[in-house]
């Protein structure tokens, strides 16, 4: 990769070995790298030169603070799911008037929240949806801009996990119920209709499934425009895929450049909610091998990451690229599962895996800057890992690594008896 090149044998995080920052921070550790991250962000705005565009960063992929305020410089929008990434992003740098806010079950009070700082948009994902964001914006004294999440029927082709454009997906309403749901929300004085949202899946590596949704949302768009609904804006979403293993997923530019073939000179505001493609191959996950057990069925490699750190692969049984930070010839070269210490079979990061191994040795998790950190947990009593932010020749720790008081903050015993 670009920005984690490997140097005589040893791998860098742009211009600093990771065996250095391992050695500062300890493992497992996050790695994120500042230039990797805004130079993916920066093709978007490219690919969308001369066009009016709003690039909104889904906040779920990475939420870190340094990641947030990296992308606010460069003039991005966010996608947020809840008030909690709402308040991240403010708490960044971010403009909420460059906000969007999905999510299926969006509580009254985050409405209120939203209303009150100016949010852009708000994807209703069901007509009850509709109903409350009315009223709450009604005692507030405020009017809601909003977009219908369509969910076109659209097979992304990927995980079912991670497909949320079909029927039977819980996101978003059919086309015929967005009609409903539009000829209401044009009848409320608290709403005002702006735009039109769609968001299929995630790991796309095809163009065609994103155009077939794009076609459908158009013609509902003309379909609207004949009753008198103008739309403004028109948001795909996000769900660009990005290279794990072998996928060939297309450039951020081929993609972009068949959207606005597409569309042609309609005059609507293109949005876009990349995350994955932005962070996924910024971030690293660093993690030392404290034992091998190799065993008649199996060769164990025992690490000290875990599903509770990184849980795509026990989840979605996603494959990531596991390397040695320090490349060597010597050892017990072998085809290793790598496992960690939590108590779960499902706990695995990689299985199969050709490596030399010593005890002690670091690995590399690559593909790690999305849906990594943001998914982890303490389960089993386990610390949550340190970030760090590389950029350049600066290292940067833009996330302690958690206490034991950090995970028992807010518990309390029972009272004493008698």
């Amino acid at each position: 990769m670009k920005y984690f090149p490997y140097r005589d044998g040893q791998l860098y995080a742009e211009n600093t070995p990771v065996s250095e920052i391992a050695a500062r921070h300890g493992t497992p550790c996050y790695i994120y790298s500042r230039q990797a991250l805004e130079g993916a962000f920066r093709e978007y705005q490219q690919a969308l030169s001369g066009c009016d565009h709003m690039v909104c960063y889904a906040v779920k992929a990475n939420s870190n603070l340094a990641v947030l305020d990296a992308l606010a410089r460069l003039g991005a929008g966010f996608d947020i799911v809840s008030a909690g990434e709402l308040e991240r992003v403010i708490a960044a740098g971010g403009d909420p008037a460059r906000v969007v806010f999905s999510g299926v079950a969006k509580k009254p009070e985050e409405m209120a929240l939203a209303l009150e700082l100016g949010i852009a948009c708000f994807n209703l994902e069901s007509a009850a949806e509709l109903e409350v964001l009315a009223s709450v914006a009604a005692s507030a004294g405020r009017v809601a801009k909003v977009s219908v999440r369509v969910n076109p029927d659209v097979d992304a082709q990927t995980h079912p996990y991670i497909s949320t454009g079909l029927r039977e997906n819980k996101f978003g309403v059919t086309t015929e119920e967005a009609l409903r749901v539009y000829r209401r929300a044009a009848e409320l004085q608290s709403i005002e209709v702006v735009g039109v949202d769609c968001h299929i899946g995630s790991q796309l590596t095809q163009i065609s499934p994103f155009i077939d949704a794009l076609k459908r949302l158009l013609d509902l768009i003309d379909q609207l425009a004949d009753e008198g609904i103008v739309l403004h804006h028109l948001d795909l979403g996000g769900g660009l895929g990005v290279c794990y293993r072998d996928e060939q997923p297309p450039s951020i530019g081929d993609y972009i450049g068949a959207v606005r073939e597409v569309l042609g000179d309609r005059p609507l505001q293109l949005v876009f909610e990349p995350g994955r493609s932005i962070v996924a191959n910024a971030g690293l996950l660093i993690t030392r091998v404290e034992y091998l057990k190799p065993t008649s069925e199996h060769n164990f490699a025992l690490v000290d990451a875990a599903m509770n750190d990184m849980i795509r692969p026990a989840l979605y049984q996603a494959w990531l690229d596991i390397r040695n930070v320090n490349e060597r010839s010597d050892g017990h070269r072998a085809s290793w599962d790598i496992v960690g210490p939590v108590c779960e079979t499902g706990d695995f990061l990689g299985k199969d895996r050709d490596l030399t191994l010593h005890q002690g040795d670091l690995l590399a998790i690559f593909g790690a800057g999305a849906y990594g950190f943001t998914m982890s947990s303490n389960y089993n009593s386990r610390p949550r890992a340190a970030e760090v932010m590389v950029d350049g020749d600066s290292v940067h720790l833009v996330r302690e690594r958690e206490r034991f008081a950090d995970i028992i903050r807010g518990e309390h015993r029972l009272p004493d008896q008698g």
